[in-house]
């Protein structure tokens, strides 16, 4: 299995440090974050996507995914909970409308890098939008992101999140089941799973051929905190044997945004966990 690292860590570091960093510490792909300091969708240029571009090559790095989870760069004054909004169910048409105009931006930008596939979230369930008007307003807030991921040959992942809109993979299960677009998928976070309580064979089971990219970390219980792999409690040979069940050939993508005073050993120590645990037995597995 391919494992990377998200940039997310690195919000000490600009980008580019960042994908030095990851190939350093061992990392074949690199996460990108599609907010600030990284790669925030309203400051991507032209110039920015040819500089990543030529960096990438340069360290023969491959993208697992676009992080287009989170807009902290959307706030000059940011309000108490400012991780998922403006979102794609936001009682506010405008901060609906600006969500929706990044989310496009950053499909093209995933396009311009080659990427294959993008990570969004639902939102949550603010004042003014209970969860019968707000699953028609997400029904509605996806078309035209699916219509541009269609055109654009780029996958879209839902990613659940303890406390959103969309935080079970059964409930994802069905609206990728009710949208019916081949491009319409997952962005499976694991450790989620575990907060809440959910089964990892089961969900990984739920989601073959769905799985676009697979957010891991380590979890202390089921506390929602992101620890280095190997330091909690996630039970990594059922990951393991779970995902080789469905033939996951796609991306493990280290997820430490709670590691952000010293990425560079998060990253190192993530690799040889995993390395240990996965790359090797992904490649017994092809001899």
């Amino acid at each position: 299995m391919k494992l990377a690292f998200s940039t997310n860590a690195y919000t000490r570091f600009s980008l580019i440090e960042a994908l030095r960093g990851i190939k350093k510490a061992g990392f074949t792909g690199v996460e990108i974050l599609a907010d600030t300091p990284h790669a925030y969708p309203e400051h991507i240029d032209a110039a920015m996507t040819s500089s990543i571009s030529r960096e990438l090559e340069k360290l023969d790095l491959r993208i697992s995914n676009i992080n287009c989870n989170c807009s902290f760069g959307y706030w000059k004054d940011a309000p108490p909970e400012p991780y998922f909004e403006p979102s794609l169910i936001s009682p506010n048409p405008k901060y609906r409308a600006d969500r929706s105009r990044m989310i496009l931006k950053t499909l093209q930008f995933a396009k311009d890098l080659g990427a294959a596939n993008i990570s969004i979230t639902s939102g949550r369930l603010l004042g003014g939008m209970p969860p019968e008007p707000a699953a028609r307003q997400f029904a509605e807030s996806m078309k035209p992101i699916l219509e541009m991921a269609d055109k654009l040959s780029v996958d879209v992942g839902i990613e659940c999140e303890p406390g959103l809109f969309l935080e079970y993979i059964a409930e994802l299960r069905e609206w990728i089941d009710r949208l019916g677009h081949p491009r319409f998928g997952a962005n499976l976070d694991i450790g989620h799973s575990q907060v809440i309580g959910e089964s990892i064979p089961e969900v990984v089971k739920m989601l073959e051929g769905r799985i676009w990219n697979l957010h891991v970390e380590d979890i202390p219980g089921r506390k929602h905190y992101h620890l280095i792999p190997g330091e909690g409690t996630l039970d990594w040979q059922a990951l393991h044997f779970a995902l080789t069940g469905i033939g996951y050939d796609r991306f493990l993508t280290v997820e430490l945004y709670t590691h952000t005073a010293d990425p560079q050993h998060a990253a190192e120590a993530s690799f040889q966990f995993l390395n240990r645990h996965f790359g090797e037995y992904s490649s017994s597995e092809k001899r």
